[in-house]
C-alpha cells in the first residue's frame, strides 16, 4: 500500500470517528462563524444537484424541494448520519460513499455543484475542483463556501501555526482559497462575500458554456 493510500485510510477512520459527534462539535461555530451560509448557498442549487462531501446532511433542509438531489462523502460513518437525517426530513436524496477527488459521474451530468466547508479537508484541493467542474453541465452553477486564509495579518499568522499541526494529524487546512483555484477555471464568479475577518468565504459562479 502507498503512503497516499495510508494516510487517506488513516484520514477517513478519523472521520468517521467524528460522525456521532460532529454536528454538537460545530454548531458554536456555525452560529458565530457561517451566518445564514448554508442557507445562502442552497438557495441557489437548480435541478439536477450534486453535493460534493455532503458530510452528516446538514444543508439537506436548505434545498428547495424541486431539486433532484445526490450526496457524495468518504466517509460511511458520516455518510449513515446524512442517511438518517435524510429520512427525518422526508427528503428525497440519492447518497452515495465516493471521493472528491474521482467522481463516479459522467461529464456534464449536473445543473447544479455544492460544496460547503469540505475543501478546507481535501487533501488535493484542486483535483476536487477539477472533478466538480467536469461533473457540471456548460453553463451549470457551482457553489462554493469554506474557512479561508484570513484577510487580516495576525489571523493568518496563526493559521500558519495552525497548519502546521492540523495538516498531518488530521488533513485540515486553514489557508486556502478555492476562488483562485475556480477563476483559473475559466468560471465566471456571479456572487461572492467574504466576512468574520475575511476568515469565511462563499460564492457562486457559472461554468463556461461549449465553444
Amino acid at each position: 500500500m502507498s503512503d497516499t493510500s495510508k494516510r487517506d485510510r488513516r484520514l477517513q477512520r478519523y472521520w468517521d470517528r467524528q460522525a456521532a459527534t460532529y454536528d454538537r462539535q460545530l454548531a458554536f461555530v456555525e452560529r458565530r462563524f457561517f451566518s445564514d451560509t448554508r442557507g445562502w448557498l442552497c438557495a441557489q442549487a437548480v435541478g439536477d444537484t450534486l453535493e460534493v462531501a455532503i458530510g452528516t446532511g446538514l444543508n439537506l433542509a436548505h434545498y428547495s424541494g424541486d431539486v433532484r438531489l445526490t450526496g457524495v462523502e468518504w466517509s460511511p460513518s458520516m455518510l449513515a448520519v446524512a442517511r438518517d437525517r435524510a429520512r427525518d426530513l422526508g427528503r428525497p436524496v440519492d447518497l452515495k460513499q465516493g471521493d472528491a477527488r474521482d467522481l463516479d459521474f459522467p461529464d456534464g451530468r449536473f445543473d447544479t455543484v455544492v460544496c460547503t466547508f469540505a475543501l478546507c479537508g481535501i487533501s488535493d484541493e484542486g483535483a476536487a475542483l477539477i472533478e466538480m467542474a467536469r461533473v457540471l453541465r456548460p453553463g451549470g452553477l457551482l457553489l462554493l463556501a469554506d474557512h479561508v486564509e484570513s484577510s487580516a495579518w495576525p489571523i493568518r499568522a496563526l493559521q500558519v501555526l495552525a497548519d502546521a499541526f492540523s495538516v498531518p494529524l488530521y488533513g485540515e487546512h486553514y489557508r486556502r482559497r478555492p476562488l483562485r483555484r475556480v477563476r483559473a477555471l475559466g468560471f465566471t464568479v456571479e456572487s461572492h462575500e467574504r466576512f468574520t475577518y475575511g476568515l469565511v468565504e462563499r460564492l457562486s459562479a457559472r461554468k463556461p458554456t461549449a465553444g
